[in-house]
């Protein structure tokens, strides 16, 4: 039932958590047969992401979630009722960066890229203990900033996350900054715009076709055998990440 690694599936997801605030992207997920968990706020958090689910837990496989010990308990108890095995990582939350950042870890397979600075302790305890080795990067939000595609293979605007995967032997597609939307920022990132929902669909909080890499993106998805989803129309937005649950 449980997935050994959720964020890249062998079969198709049945259950998924969501930015609270993302009812369209909701709906469709639920006319596509997923069940969908939706966050709730937490007010350490700034308003742009204090709905976020990749800020505020960690799937960590086998039905074990990492998630803050300050989240709002009606959520932990949604998360309970799908006999999932919550625990609290070590890490309260706080509005700036590096507070919000300790359970944004972007893992593909056996791999995890992190600030290791900032990762909580709990959390990193666990991964390493089912076999996953950490890859140190300067940027704290990694899984914001990397879209993953399957056990090698990611997406990212991050220039630093790039030149250390290629060097570690990833192949990663590295896009322009931009054209995705966070409310009260410049921009967000890809990574927290996607995630996949079975083994070879891709997708996407809004329509690719608004950011200036569209065609590079879909190729390379095409290249890696991956149908891409647009789950709403107009412009891509950063919702802190689509995660299977199950």
């Amino acid at each position: 039932m449980f997935l050994k690694y959720p964020y890249v599936p062998d079969r198709k997801v049945q259950a998924v958590v969501v930015d609270g605030r993302q009812m369209e992207i909701a709906y469709t997920l639920n006319s596509l047969g997923i069940k969908v968990i939706m966050t709730e706020k937490h007010n350490s958090l700034y308003e742009a992401i204090s709905f976020h689910p990749d800020i505020i837990l960690h799937n960590a496989g086998d039905g074990h979630i990492i998630i803050a010990p300050d989240v709002n308990k009606h959520f932990v108890d949604k998360l309970k009722d799908l006999n999932l095995d919550v625990k609290f990582g070590q890490t309260m939350l706080s509005r700036n960066y590096p507070g919000n950042i300790a359970y944004n870890v972007a893992r593909l397979g056996d791999y995890a890229f992190h600030n290791l600075k900032y990762t909580d302790p709990i959390l990193r305890k666990m991964l390493e203990e089912k076999g996953v080795k950490f890859i140190h990067v300067n940027q704290g939000y990694t899984k914001c900033n990397i879209a993953i595609v399957d056990e090698y293979s990611f997406i990212t605007s991050d220039v630093g996350i790039f030149k250390t995967a290629v060097k570690k032997g990833f192949d990663c597609l590295l896009i322009e900054q931009g054209d995705i939307k966070l409310y009260g920022f410049e921009y967000g990132f890809i990574g927290g715009a996607s995630g996949l929902i079975d083994k070879d669909v891709f997708c996407v909080a809004g329509d690719l076709r608004f950011h200036r890499n569209y065609m590079k993106i879909i190729d390379f998805l095409k290249y890696k055998n991956k149908e891409v989803l647009f789950l709403t129309s107009g412009e891509v937005k950063d919702i802190g990440s689509i995660i299977p649950l199950y």
